[in-house]
């Protein structure tokens, strides 16, 4: 039987504070999201574990952008498992849900199924970039790959790029509960210190692979004790802490920084969403001229495009496409 409790958290973002350490958070539960992105797809079990990563991060950065925003991680690589891209729109107005969707790239012949699937990324970058609508330019941050995950990589990026010391711990797989099917569910817990004044930091201060800003690089005094003694306290916590569903958020949150005065906002709940539509998929033909439209035609006279994100299958009469259209879509000169 499922409980109200487990009903209640699941696919939600819990943003918190933790007042005595200046340091602020989120607590991540994904069920049916998860289940979605993965389920529409075939993919081995090292990328299916890096697509559940990603989109466990990108609902945790997600959270803090503001309505009607979008922010993309994108993963690229050189190995294998060649780009991993995950979306978070925010809601388009208050009290809505956000929404997310995520697909892979790989390179079957090349990818060693059971291999670690972090190293068959090779190297690469994480990118996050952050639409903030129509009249502005685009923000955009990239780090290398580096460390032992993904997670690694987006503390990394916090640190070089941002100068905000950050922590994730995330568990994610395939859950069997009494009277349930089989399906996935992720969960996490992001830290991240209140942001300082922005100090500039010579490259030998930096101790992390590559070159790279790590949290102690950047914190001491005070606020590196505190830094250090809320993370020794989420390295307490249990995988199944983290999945749930039996654990709440805000109970798991009490459990593991009680002293800190741990302070809760406004859960966002989150479920998947693509965008794609047969208009979106007009418009990026458009620049087509009508002989590379015929290129793209099959031999049964349709031009065909596939979302990678949630397997929406279009097809087209050639004739409506391109700038060189004959007809218009709704069978008009």
């Amino acid at each position: 039987m499922t409980s109200l409790s487990q009903i209640v958290w699941d696919d939600t973002v819990l943003p918190f504070q933790l007042d005595m350490s200046d340091i602020r958070g989120r607590i991540a539960r994904l069920d049916g999201v998860l289940e979605r992105i993965l389920g529409q797809h075939d993919y081995p079990a090292a990328v299916e574990g890096l697509v559940a990563e990603a989109a466990l991060l990108t609902a945790l950065i997600g959270q803090t952008i503001k309505l009607r925003w979008k922010l993309s991680l994108q993963i690229r690589g050189d190995g294998p498992i060649r780009i991993i891209a995950t979306d978070y729109y925010a809601p388009a107005t208050e009290g809505a849900p956000a929404r997310i969707r995520g697909w892979a790239s790989f390179d079957a012949e090349r990818l060693v199924p059971d291999g670690h699937a972090f190293s068959q990324i090779g190297k690469g970058y994480l990118a996050i970039l952050i639409d903030q609508g129509a009249g502005n330019v685009p923000y955009q941050g990239i780090t290398p790959i580096a460390g032992s995950s993904l997670s690694a990589c987006a503390e990394a990026y916090f640190a070089q790029s941002e100068q905000l010391p950050t922590r994730f711990e995330l568990s994610f797989g395939r859950s069997l509960l009494p009277g349930q099917g089989e399906h996935w569910r992720g969960g996490g817990v992001m830290l991240q210190h209140m942001p300082k004044a922005s100090p500039l930091f010579a490259k030998e201060a930096a101790t992390g692979e590559g070159g790279l800003l790590t949290a102690t690089d950047i914190l001491d005094g005070e606020d590196g004790d505190n830094w250090r003694r809320a993370n020794l306290l989420l390295d307490t916590v249990e995988e199944l802490e983290l999945i749930g569903p039996t654990v709440q958020p805000t109970e798991l949150l009490v459990r593991l920084f009680h002293e800190e005065g741990p302070r809760v906002f406004d859960a966002q709940a989150i479920q998947f969403g693509c965008t794609c539509s047969e208009e979106k998929v007009r418009q990026s033909l458009s620049i087509y001229s009508a002989k590379d439209i015929a290129h793209m035609t099959t031999e049964d006279g349709i031009v065909t495009a596939d979302c990678q994100f949630c397997n929406a299958h279009y097809e087209f009469d050639p004739a409506t496409l391109g700038f060189e259209a004959r007809e218009r879509p709704d069978g008009g000169e």
